[in-house]
């Protein structure tokens, strides 16, 4: 997250939590993979898997509709659920089990949405459509599980002292592994396109880690008996440094599944190698833009 212009804010925000490239458009074959066998599998084959599963984190990156449809019709397919989404701060709840709705209307559903918290400036409106109409057409209930801006851009300045007390305490009690703090640095750099300054680089850090921590705790009191559901970036559900390490680590844990969502071969074989997910649903790109050219547009002259 980039703490410059709005602009430079989120495209930062979309780098880091889904893990953008450069500009690129790819034909992928379409597949499911189980990262632990190797096996592909069927769509109705992992819904199954996440109706065993008490936390199921689907990851996302922001920009692909593609993945907006696919975790739709996942949602869909599992009837009404409790899901936290990294859209909506915590606090926000939209329970469409009770709410008079018609989730084929684009601007009703972004009403519900906005009176929750959701940003539909930021989070590109009707971009993620088909994912919010799918969770309000099974009648789920919707929590909010991110942090509010303010809050993260204070944490990254200020440090630790500046995060909600349960926030601290998650992140006192659960250190990153020496591994999994490079990578997420690594990420951090490649998501600033390579322009991060290093005095900045602990406090990103933190800011990343004080999210993961506000949705894992949503995730935790989120209530129910069946699955729970985190809809988010690709960066929060990994399980090196995401929020799958902070679900295992509760003294309640309970089992965890994740979906990692990617565009291309490489992604597919570093998840892998990586041991990234439980899940990999590969699929096309979008044609984008490059990220990095709209940080360096938004840095003013001279600079």
């Amino acid at each position: 997250m980039s703490l410059a212009t709005p602009a430079a804010s989120f495209a930062a925000t979309l780098l880091v939590c889904a893990s953008l490239l450069l500009p690129s458009a790819s034909m992928a074959r379409e597949r499911i993979v189980d990262l632990r066998s190797g096996a592909e599998l069927s769509q109705d084959a992992l819904v199954a898997a996440i109706r065993s599963s008490r936390y199921t984190l689907l990851g996302e990156r922001h920009d692909n509709p593609r993945h907006h449809e696919r975790r739709g019709e996942i949602l869909r397919s599992l009837g009404r659920s409790v899901v936290v989404a990294e859209h909506l701060p915590r606090g926000g709840v939209v329970d469409f089990a009770t709410l008079a709705l018609d989730s084929r209307d684009p601007d009703a559903l972004l009403s519900a949405l906005s009176a929750a918290g959701f940003d539909g400036r930021n989070w590109r409106w009707p971009l993620p459509y088909p994912l919010f109409s799918a969770i309000a057409a099974s009648g789920s209930r919707l929590l909010g599980g991110n942090l509010p801006r303010d809050a993260v851009r204070d944490i990254a300045r200020n440090g630790v002292t500046a995060a909600p007390d349960d926030i601290a305490r998650e992140i006192a009690a659960h250190p990153l592994e020496e591994g999994a703090s490079a990578r997420l640095d690594a990420d951090l750099i490649r998501g600033h396109c390579n322009e991060l300054p290093a005095t900045r680089l602990p406090g990103l850090r933190l800011a990343q880690q004080a999210r993961d921590a506000a949705m894992a705790a949503a995730l935790r009191t989120s209530g129910g008996s069946g699955p729970a559901l985190l809809v988010a970036g690709n960066g929060h559900v990994r399980r090196d440094y995401g929020v799958p390490r902070l679900l295992i680590a509760s003294p309640a844990a309970a089992p965890v599944l994740t979906v990692g969502f990617v565009e291309d071969e490489a992604e597919l074989e570093a998840a892998t190698r990586d041991k990234l997910y439980d899940y990999v649903w590969l699929t096309d790109s979008p044609t984008r833009a490059d990220p990095c050219a709209e940080l360096r547009g938004a840095r003013p002259a001279g600079q």
